[in-house]
């Protein structure tokens, strides 16, 4: 079953594409649909797609791509409003409808310093952000034996799985489980990956109590959503700032419980940046949990950083 959702859903991120890419894209088995992370388009380039293994054409017959495909994907994604999607487009990317997410490369439009569009596309990465629900649960059961959350880091390198772990966990958090209440969580969602808000609504389950600020940077939105949520909890992705790291000090000092991503492959790692030893010092954080992938599966370790 978890196969076929995986399928599923690799089909529903091909349909974004034009019929002449959907056709290669048929030629993969559907194991490969279901581990396929990326479908990459480049000007002069074949399409291509990432799997575990790394990335390989599925289709030698299929034509190389052109400025004039990426042209119209952009155009598809937009509705044929680039105007309404300029400052989307001028962060690298577009949020679609079905939660998936496109990266995007060109010439920059700059305007007082400032990315304010891009023109010229020359390569598109259509990411299939994919859900799995209830991986979360018996992480926040060693988590939370007291029935309370301590303030949280999940490590991993570069698709280690990290966003798909706090997805499912701000679920849990929000919806409640057995034996424990919901919980108010304020999500800044920078990048748009967790909850993949389209004209409003996430598209990825967040749960029932979450209030997500949706591409607003994370320095800014930590400030904006306690003044104006009341979070219990607050989650963020991908701490890299300095900035971050006041913001989350300060929304700790309130009573907020944090929960965070960061890249590190262990505790070991983590220990020599020096953004998670501002945090140590300040006693916001208290525990880590380690994704290790291993022949093929993914591992959770609960560790304490106290």
């Amino acid at each position: 079953m978890e196969q076929q959702a995986a399928v599923a859903r690799f089909r529903q991120a091909a349909e974004l594409l034009e019929g002449k890419w959907q056709r290669g894209l048929q030629r993969l088995s559907e194991e490969q649909m279901a581990l396929c992370e990326e479908i990459r388009l480049r000007a002069g380039r074949r399409m291509t797609v990432l799997l575990p293994e790394g990335e390989m054409v599925p289709d030698d017959a299929a034509p190389t791509v052109t400025h004039q495909d990426l042209e119209r994907l952009c155009d598809m994604l937009t509705a044929y409003s680039r105007y309404a999607s300029a400052d989307a487009m001028g962060r690298g990317y577009l949020q679609t409808k079905g939660g998936f997410r496109v990266g995007l490369c060109g010439t920059a439009v700059l305007r007082e310093g400032v990315v304010a569009n891009l023109r010229d596309i020359s390569s598109a990465s259509l990411r299939i952000g994919r859900e799995i629900k209830g991986v979360a649960g018996p992480i926040l059961n060693e988590l939370m034996p007291d029935g309370t959350l301590p303030g949280t880091l999940l490590l991993s390198g570069p698709g280690g799985g990290k966003t798909t772990l706090l997805r499912d966990m701000i679920r849990c958090l929000s919806d409640g489980q057995a034996g424990r209440h919901p919980l108010r969580v304020a999500l800044a969602d920078e990048r748009g990956e967790i909850a993949a808000m389209y004209q409003g609504l996430p598209q990825l389950d967040v749960g029932g109590h979450t209030d997500v600020l949706d591409g607003c940077p994370k320095a800014m939105a930590i400030p904006m959503l306690l003044r104006s949520m009341n979070p219990q909890v607050l989650a963020v992705d991908e701490i890299t700032e300095s900035e971050d790291i006041r913001a989350i000090v300060s929304a700790a000092n309130c009573g907020v419980t944090m929960l965070a991503t960061i890249h590190a492959a262990d505790v070991t790692e983590l220990q020599r940046k020096p953004l998670f030893r501002r945090l140590l010092q300040a006693k916001v954080i208290a525990k880590a949990v380690v994704i290790q992938r291993r022949e093929g599966q993914r591992h959770y370790l609960v560790e304490d950083l106290a």
